[in-house]
């Protein structure tokens, strides 16, 4: 029997719009909840979800059945959804976002990268974090689009 295997683990990172602090430490572990629920109905896997007030960092092993574009529109649009379905109308994500390829070698120390960001941001911003990000990937940007 012929099998098609695939081991795709993408490191995403996006923001809260205008970077504006909306994620509340009181109900961030809600939203990694939901957000696993949303990945699992789309046959992905997430191994680590984090970040602060202005943004996400999660670690997802994708599906075979869907493209990461489609997975980035389903959490976002699902998630904002649901903070205002629990009254937070004023809830968004920015447009954009970052995904960053993952090497299985890597896995442990990101989901302990993922689950520092409180310690780590108390020294780094977010635009630095993402920056460094880009840079560390070699990605051309232009910043007068990231931050909306």
């Amino acid at each position: 029997m012929p099998q098609s295997l695939t081991q795709l683990l993408v490191h995403t990172i996006f923001g809260t719009k205008d970077r504006a602090p909306l994620i509340a430490d009181d109900w961030r572990p809600d939203l990694h909840a939901y957000i696993g629920g949303i990945l699992r109905n789309r046959k992905c896997d997430l191994l680590a979800a984090g970040g602060v007030e202005d943004h996400m960092h999660l670690l997802i092993r994708m599906a075979t059945t869907i493209s990461i574009a489609d997975m980035i529109r389903d959490v976002k649009s699902n998630s904002s959804a649901w903070r205002h379905e629990n009254g937070d109308s004023k809830f968004a994500w920015q447009s954009g976002y970052g995904v960053f390829s993952v090497d299985q070698p890597m896995v442990g120390p990101l989901v302990a990268y993922i689950a520092d960001q409180r310690v780590h941001h108390r020294k780094v911003t977010f635009q630095e974090e993402y920056t460094a990000f880009l840079k560390k990937h070699e990605m051309e940007f232009d910043e007068r689009y990231m931050w909306d």
